[in-house]
């Protein structure tokens, strides 16, 4: 199993509200063009500007929102990837003033 993280902060003058509109549009269109290679995709993205609830770090999350996507092996995620100038990747590149991502062993405890 291979899990990728991806890390997405929002284009300058993007609300949060905005964002999340075109983000959840976006993961639509990752899910219908790597469908087949996928076995999970999870959109999570920041629920307001302003943490204050009680845990918060003293410094503010630099990011937006993270996607998590998971497939069976390599071949899936090659195959998924395989299309650098895909139109999701340009959507993402229009929509985001920087992206990053981490491939990740996950551990579950429960």
């Amino acid at each position: 199993m291979i899990k990728v993280i991806w890390f997405l902060k929002r284009a300058e003058g993007l609300s949060l509200s905005e964002f999340r509109q075109w983000w959840l549009g976006h993961a639509q269109d990752v899910l219908n063009s790597q469908q087949a290679h996928l076995s999970g995709y999870v959109v999570n993205i920041r629920a307001d500007d302003d943490d204050s609830a009680p845990g918060a770090t003293s410094d503010s999350c630099e990011w937006d929102g993270i996607a998590e996507q998971w497939f069976a092996d390599r071949a899936a995620f090659d195959a998924a990837y395989s299309n650098p100038s895909s139109a999701t990747r340009a959507d993402t590149l229009a929509h985001t003033s920087r992206f990053s991502r981490m491939i990740v062993d996950e551990t579950r405890f429960r």
